[in-house]
Formats: C-alpha cells, structure tokens, sequence
C-alpha cells in the first residue's frame, strides 16, 4: 500500500521565521525605549504589530501555501471591517462638529 507524498516545509524556513519575529519584537520594543510620541509612535507599533501578525499567518498557520479563494475568504472580511471602521471615524469628526456648530 502507498503512501501519500506530503510536503514537508524545511526547518529552516521556521528558523528564518522565527529570527524575524525576535528582531520585529525587538524593534516595537526599541518604540518605547526611543520615547517616540503621537502618530509616529503608534504608526510604528501598529506596522510592526502588522507585520509580525503577518508573518504568523502566513507561515505558521501555513496560509501562505493555501489556494487564493480561501486567502481571500479569511483575509477580506477584517479588511473591510478596517475600511468601515476608518469610514465611521471621519464621519464622526463631521459629526462632532455639526453638533457643536447646531447647538450653541
């Protein structure tokens, strides 16, 4: 009886990975040592949060080597929520102000 060829991903590809991660952790460490402040502060932490949420998926969680259609199906529903959420918050400024422009 035969049996069926799996792929085996190489221990090196982990390795790589994981290094990565430590010096992306590291990096979003250096954020708070380096006192950055404001938007540059929390542009840097959330690119790095990004990229290591990135780096998990698409290794550990083997989504890299999946079909598009699923990548697709898992990754597109947060990215429109992303989308809406920004919407929401410039409409809010609009509303903010029309409110205290209408109710002096």
């Amino acid at each position: 009886m035969e049996t069926p060829d799996s792929q085996q991903h190489p221990i090196g590809l982990y390795l790589k990975v994981w290094l990565l991660l430590f010096v992306l952790s590291t990096f979003s460490y250096l954020v708070d040592v380096f006192h950055f402040t404001g938007y540059v502060r929390w542009t840097l932490i959330l690119a790095l949060m990004m990229a290591k949420a990135g780096l998990i998926v698409a290794v550990f969680m083997h989504l890299r080597w999946e079909r598009l259609a699923l990548i697709g199906a898992i990754l597109l529903p947060p990215l429109c929520l992303l989308v809406l959420s920004g919407m929401m918050m410039v409409e809010s400024d609009y509303t903010f102000v029309t409110r205290l422009a209408n109710f002096r």
